[in-house]
């Protein structure tokens, strides 16, 4: 496969930095070159984000957890973009840009930023999603244009669906265990991630990952259409 001689898009998204390096670096490499993706079909994921954010809109922040700052949250849903990203001092060709899903204004002059989760997954861990947080608040402090901000803390709002309520068919849903998790911030580390993260994508095009379904199932194809 011939390197293009530019990426297909430059603006690397926060959630990559979960879950790119951690599946598959050939198809995270594939995506930025040439911004070609396997479908994924998640149909109530976005539902339940969207009722999720909208249920904390202009909620006070110690209501979500005692540990946070006096604020409202007054954001919500919008885009950020970053900087060119610095990698040794030196300007790359890569920006963050992506949506984050709560912003609070703390009383304090300074921002909150959470990230809401509907899962119940045992990966729901600050250190498991510090580096796409971190990407978010490096947009915010870094901004490609406007006011840059200080993100005083981070966390993810989980929702795990444990139980059903309601008597009948007009009013009945799915009840919830909430929780937030604190996300401490670690500047270090997201630099480290994000210098592999542009190491591979500025390198050639890796190796399939060893248990990436997508390459998996196409190198079962070919093999079947070689026959």
């Amino acid at each position: 496969m011939k390197k293009p001689i530019k990426p297909a898009r430059e603006n690397i998204s926060p959630s990559d930095l979960t879950f790119g390096l951690s599946t598959c670096k050939r198809c995270l490499w594939i995506k930025y070159w040439f911004k070609l993706s396997a479908p994924m079909t998640m149909p109530l994921v976005g539902t339940l984000s969207s009722l999720q954010e909208e249920y904390f809109q202009l909620a006070d922040m110690p209501s979500i957890d005692p540990s946070l700052r006096p604020g409202k949250v007054s954001k919500w849903s919008e885009f950020v973009k970053s900087k060119p990203l610095q990698i040794n001092g030196l300007d790359t060709r890569w920006r963050i840009l992506g949506r984050y899903d709560l912003l609070s204004s703390n009383d304090d002059g300074t921002v909150g930023l959470i990230d809401c989760k509907v899962s119940d997954s045992e990966r729901d861990s600050g250190a498991f999603y510090s580096p796409q947080l971190e990407a978010y608040a490096y947009a915010l402090e870094n901004p490609a244009a406007g006011k840059s901000v200080s993100v005083a803390s981070m966390g993810l709002l989980v929702w795990k669906p444990t139980h059903t309520v309601g008597e009948n068919s007009d009013n009945s849903g799915f009840g919830v265990y909430q929780k937030y998790v604190a996300v401490d911030r670690d500047n270090e580390n997201f630099m480290h991630v994000i210098g592999d993260f542009i190491d591979v994508l500025d390198g050639e095009l890796p190796d399939a990952g060893s248990d990436c379904a997508t390459c998996s199932y196409l190198s079962a194809r070919n093999t079947l259409d070689s026959l």
